[in-house]
Order: C-alpha cells, then sequence, then structure tokens
C-alpha cells in the first residue's frame, strides 16, 4: 500500500519538482503575483478587479515549500488584497470581504494541508529506510572480490521503488572454493520476497562449509521444501504449496583448479565467455527445481567445464533472456555477451543492461538478476577435475537418513547414514566409478 502510494505520477511528478527547482526560483511566482495585482489594479478600470487572483500565490507555495512559507505567502497575500482595496476605496465592499474571507480560509486549509503533507512525506521516508534496509538484508550486494575471482552484479525487480523481488543471487567462500547460487522463484515482485528468503537464508547458512556441491543442493532442496511448506501452513495459502519452487544454478569455482562445477535445477544455463564467444554450459544431468525435488529419485550430478584464468561466466535469470522486444523477439543474449567477452565483469554487466532496456524499448516487466564471474588468478597447481560428487534422493534407501538423503561420493563407494560412512552392498568399494561423469568441455 504505501510502495502503491509513493509511485504515483502526481508524487513522481512533485517529487521532481522539489528536487530540481532551487527555493528562491519558485518563490518568485507568488511573490510576483503579491506585487503586480495591487500595482495592476491601480491602473484598470474599476469594474475589473484581479484581487481574486492573489490565491494563486499560497496555492502554487503549499506544492513547493513547507507549511510555515505557505503561512508567510498566504499572509502577504491577504495584505496585497487589503492594499488593493484600500487604493480604490472599496475595502469595505460586499465584493471585497468576500473576497478577503476566502483567500483567508484558502490560505489556512492550504497551510494544512503542506503541514499534513509533510508529515506523510516523513513518515514514508521511514519507511522507505526501514524497507531498504530490510530488502539489504534479504539481498546483500555482492562483493567486488572472493578467493581469485572478480565479480559484478546487476538486479533489477519489476515493482516499482523496490531492490528485491523474485529472483536471487549470494556468493560464499568456503576454506578453497567460491560458491555461488543464482535462481528464479515462482511469481514477481514483492509477492514471492517470502520465498527469496528462505532460498538465500538457505544457502547462506551451508554454503561455506565443506560438504560436496550435490550435498549442499541437496541441503537447499530439504531446506527450500519445509520452508515454503511452513509459510504456505503459517499465511494459509496451503493450497498453492506444491506449485511453489525456485530455479537456480549452483557453481562452485575451485581455488586450485582451472574449473567450475556447476548443478542446474531448471534453471538457464550459464554462458562461458572466452576469445569472442559464448557458450552454454548446459548440465548433462539437470534437477528439478528446488521445492519439487521429492518428485523425483534421481541424484543430483555436479559437471564440471574448464573455467581459466581469464575466463568469465555469466549467470543469469530468464527476465534477462526471455526479454521481448516490440515484435516479441527474443533477447539474444548469447549473441550479445560474445561481442563484449573483452570487457571486464563491471563493464560488461553495464553494457548487457544498458543493451537489454534499449531492446525492450519500455520498462522491464518481469525481474531480472545477471552476475558475471571473472578468474583472475591461475591455480597454483592445476590438477585433474575431481570425482563427481552424487546425492542420491530416495526416502526408501537402506541408507537414508532422516530428511531421506543419502549422500556419497563416487570414487569410493562410500554412504552417510545414521552409522556414518561405511560401505553399502548396493555399491561395494571402487563400484562408484560407474558413477563418474565425465568432465564436459565447453567448446
Amino acid at each position: 500500500m504505501i510502495t502503491a502510494s509513493i509511485t504515483t505520477p502526481l508524487g513522481r511528478i512533485l517529487r521532481s519538482w522539489r528536487r530540481s527547482a532551487p527555493g528562491p526560483l519558485w518563490l518568485v511566482v507568488p511573490l510576483a503575483l503579491i506585487i503586480a495585482i495591487p500595482v495592476a489594479d491601480h491602473f484598470l478600470p474599476p469594474e475589473i478587479h484581479l484581487g481574486h487572483l492573489l490565491i494563486v500565490a499560497p496555492a502554487v507555495t503549499s506544492v513547493v515549500a513547507g507549511p510555515r512559507l505557505t503561512a508567510l505567502i498566504g499572509g502577504l497575500a491577504v495584505a496585497s488584497l487589503v492594499v488593493a482595496g484600500t487604493e480604490r476605496g472599496v475595502l469595505t465592499t460586499e465584493s471585497v470581504l468576500v473576497e478577503f474571507g476566502s483567500l483567508a480560509a484558502l490560505s489556512v486549509l492550504l497551510v494544512i494541508f503542506a503541514l499534513l503533507r509533510d508529515r506523510l512525506w516523513l513518515e514514508l521516508r521511514r519507511v522507505r529506510s526501514v524497507s531498504d534496509a530490510t530488502q539489504r538484508v534479504v539481498l546483500r550486494p555482492l562483493p567486488d572480490r572472493a578467493g581469485p575471482v572478480s565479480i559484478a552484479s546487476e538486479y533489477r525487480s519489476a515493482e516499482a521503488d523496490t531492490r528485491i523481488g523474485g529472483d536471487l543471487y549470494a556468493v560464499a567462500r568456503a576454506s578453497d572454493s567460491t560458491r555461488l547460487v543464482i535462481g528464479d522463484v515462482r511469481g514477481k515482485g514483492l509477492a514471492s520476497i517470502s520465498d527469496t528468503a528462505i532460498m538465500l537464508g538457505a544457502f547462506r547458512a551451508a554454503a561455506h562449509r565443506q560438504s560436496p556441491l550435490p550435498e549442499l543442493v541437496a541441503y537447499l532442496e530439504g531446506a527450500v521444501r519445509w520452508g515454503l511448506a511452513e509459510f504456505s501452513e503459517s499465511s494459509g495459502s496451503e493450497a498453492d504449496v506444491g506449485e511453489r519452487f525456485v530455479t537456480a544454478v549452483v557453481v562452485d569455482i575451485p581455488d586450485d583448479e582451472p574449473v567450475v562445477h556447476v548443478i542446474s535445477c531448471g534453471h538457464p544455463p550459464p554462458l562461458l565467455l572466452r576469445d569472442a564467444t559464448a557458450t552454454a554450459l548446459r548440465v548433462p544431468s539437470p534437477a528439478l527445481p528446488l521445492g519439487l525435488g521429492g518428485l523425483s529419485d534421481d541424484a543430483y550430478v555436479q559437471a564440471t567445464f574448464p573455467f581459466a584464468c581469464g575466463d568469465r561466466l555469466l549467470l543469469y535469470t530468464d527476465g534477462v533472456s526471455e526479454t521481448r522486444d516490440v515484435q516479441g523477439t527474443f533477447y539474444p543474449l548469447a549473441e550479445r555477451a560474445a561481442a563484449w567477452t573483452d570487457q571486464a565483469p563491471g563493464p560488461l554487466v553495464q553494457k548487457i543492461t544498458a543493451d537489454l532496456k534499449a531492446f525492450a524499448a519500455g520498462p522491464l516487466n518481469d525481474d531480472m538478476a545477471m552476475i558475471v564471474v571473472q578468474r583472475e588468478e591461475a591455480p597454483d597447481s592445476p590438477s585433474k577435475p575431481s570425482s563427481q560428487h552424487v546425492v542420491h534422493h530416495d526416502r526408501h534407501h537402506p541408507d537414508a537418513s532422516g530428511d531421506g538423503v543419502v549422500r556419497g561420493i563416487g570414487d569410493h563407494g562410500l554412504t552417510h547414514g545414521p552409522g556414518g560412512p561405511h560401505a553399502h552392498p548396493s555399491h561395494p568399494a571402487g563400484a562408484g566409478n560407474n558413477w563418474r561423469q565425465t568432465p564436459k568441455t565447453a567448446e
């Protein structure tokens, strides 16, 4: 309600006037009227009287100034009417007395209007300040540097005057890697903030741990599913709990390997920018969106791609790739990004954002988020990418923990159930090599 009230066209016009015009300049109009009307009345015929125009002076002042200045200009306008009536000798006539009473009454009303407006304005500023602080806590600005990678980002909400909507991103440092997530919850704008907060809270709580990437995504799945169900129950909207989900891409960039590990949960693929080319990093085994993992028992499998010094990784939401022009054509993100692969992350994000706004030829109708990551330092000792980590979702598995997750490491056939790490009969030591996924090379 508050956001809507401060984003009306009239509100924007008034704010623009008050910000762009200096105070003394606005005073010229009412003061000129106060001086000019008595002078003009002195030279005009008796049947022509301009005193009723003096109400314009306090009216203009109340739009651009506070109650004190409005009261001052109103008092001067009443004094000007008295001077004009005295000059003509008609001060006590019925017509002038009516004008006098009307001007005084309207001036008082304008002062009250200016007083109430300024109080509301201050209240809205306080509410806006609290709202901005709250939104910054939920969607924290990304750092410019995390480990060996530099980062730039852009975020736009479809809702006017808000900093956060249905898109999300976050970054976290583990001891030997940098982890990022970018996602899109179902819905957009203010209505989706609760789901965004659930997802970001789960990522920040677990991303810094040393668990393999598939285990992190499995944790996110459980946390998001539980959080969405709890929020739906508390808000009385249980009917749509099965329709709420989060698409996401979670990446892990090791400090000591020239690779990037990727798990996609129904999200548009990242783009690897290198040598004037933009390659979509499509994982061979994409997972269901987070929150819907209970519909499948498939494992989370990370795909590994080369990510050398100087390479850039562009992560984005469908608010970028599905923006349309006036003809209904989708924004050619890969084509545009390929032309700017020589740009550093910051300028690259700025170029894509400006180009996207020009392409849409109007305001964006969906939330959009974008991250560009560049590896700035080559690994000290490049090594063979580690084996793929797999996390199974099977509540009927004999080693499933309370959340129905069986965690395993492919090369060793180890599963972590309630009793700790041990070899499961169905996955003896060494059998895990059958799970191994050959790292995909971006071509």
